[in-house]
């Protein structure tokens, strides 16, 4: 069982020091969050100062959570929806055209349950371009979504899913091959 008096943060494990991590979270509780939903380009600025790199035309609503913009890369046209979450205990990285859909939790970190101290780890989450998280759903530490998939709402993902798939389910599997309609 654990005992948490062990418990501590490995040094260099958030990716910057104390100040720059309370002065994140002061400003994406005040300018980010308080900022009017169209102003995409201001969360993306904000985003940048951070060392967040993001593409060109993205779209992050005012009510997303990131813990760590440092380790946050998002491609250009990428949607991030009303109330997501974004756990960069580890890199997470957002291809170009994907969409999180509201409600969405990507999460980077874990505990090792059999440690005394309940040593905390994270794994690195890679959301491939084109792809779709619909609504809630969950991706764990340590994924990779291939290019054009799309998760159905509500959906867990605990295993890396391959490229142009439709996948659901707590844990999500393929369902069937993700076809692209193409219009002349």
């Amino acid at each position: 069982m654990q005992d948490l008096n062990g418990f501590a943060v490995p040094k260099g494990f958030r990716g910057g020091g104390a100040i720059k991590v309370q002065l994140w979270w002061a400003v994406q509780a005040t300018l980010f969050h308080w900022s009017p939903q169209v102003m995409y380009r201001w969360r993306a600025f904000l985003l940048r100062i951070f060392g967040a790199k993001i593409g060109k035309n993205v779209v992050i609503r005012p009510s997303v959570k990131i813990t760590y913009p440092w380790k946050l890369t998002l491609g250009d046209y990428a949607w991030v929806g009303d109330d997501a979450v974004l756990y960069t205990l580890g890199n997470i990285t957002i291809g170009a055209h994907a969409v999180i859909s509201q409600k969405s939790y990507l999460c980077t970190g874990s505990h090792d349950y059999a440690s005394q101290h309940f040593d905390i780890s994270a794994a690195p989450i890679v959301i491939g371009e084109k792809c779709w998280l619909a609504t809630d759903v969950f991706v764990a530490p340590g994924v990779t979504i291939g290019d054009g998939t799309v998760v159905g709402a509500r959906s867990s993902v605990f295993k890396s899913l391959p490229a142009n798939a439709i996948c659901r389910g707590n844990p999500a599997v393929v369902t069937r091959k993700r076809v692209e309609n193409v219009t002349p």
